[in-house]
């Protein structure tokens, strides 16, 4: 069988929305939450399990009611303001208006890398049933990182270096496998997760 090439015109899109979070204090006060709460605070886990030679991190994970409970209000306010990078995504990809409305954010991730840790392997956010839900991720890097940390998108041969309240939305397909780089020197934070069908 012989493999033709479609012609490609001048078009490359790699589907990776970016905006600038503001105010950048909300950075801020979800590092001060997560150091704050320790006791949270679990080596990285993923669907599978704990597995450091897959991801090596720290974790606080938190369940959508818990944004509710008092203490929690700086994430009520994060999504309030991913929410209007969201619908800025949708306006920019008009076929996703309708599929949208059905659209959920659920369980989320604060994550901590010291130097020397990272997402090692490649990945992208819909692997197998249990996560077959997941339509987008999302991610907002909570502090500038000068050495090492960046977000590789290995099909786009795309970097993306932390800086604070750079906020990022990307399909959770095959389509967009990526890996976090080993940081050098430092702390890198960031809250991540998935917006997906509503159970």
């Amino acid at each position: 069988m012989k493999n033709i090439i479609i012609t490609k015109n001048n078009l490359n899109p790699h589907f990776i929305g970016c905006w600038q979070l503001e105010p950048l204090s909300i950075c801020d006060e979800i590092i001060n939450y997560f150091e704050v709460n320790s006791s949270k605070q679990t080596t990285g886990k993923t669907t599978d399990g704990v597995n450091l030679n897959f991801k090596d991190s720290i974790d606080i994970r938190i369940a959508p009611k818990e944004i509710l409970i008092p203490g929690n209000e700086i994430f009520k306010l994060y999504f309030e303001k991913l929410f209007e990078c969201y619908k800025h995504y949708i306006e920019e990809w008009p076929f996703l208006k309708d599929l949208a409305q059905g659209l959920e954010i659920g369980s989320f991730n604060l994550q901590k890398y010291k130097p020397g840790q990272h997402f090692k392997q490649i990945h992208s956010e819909r692997l197998s049933v249990e996560t077959s839900h997941r339509v987008f991720a999302f991610m907002t890097y909570l502090n500038n990182v000068d050495q090492g940390g960046s977000t590789y998108f290995k099909h786009y041969d795309l970097e993306i270096q932390p800086k604070k309240g750079l906020t990022l939305i990307w399909p959770a397909e095959w389509t967009h496998a990526h890996r976090g780089n080993i940081l050098k020197s430092g702390s890198k934070y960031i809250i991540t997760g998935w917006i997906h069908f509503a159970n």
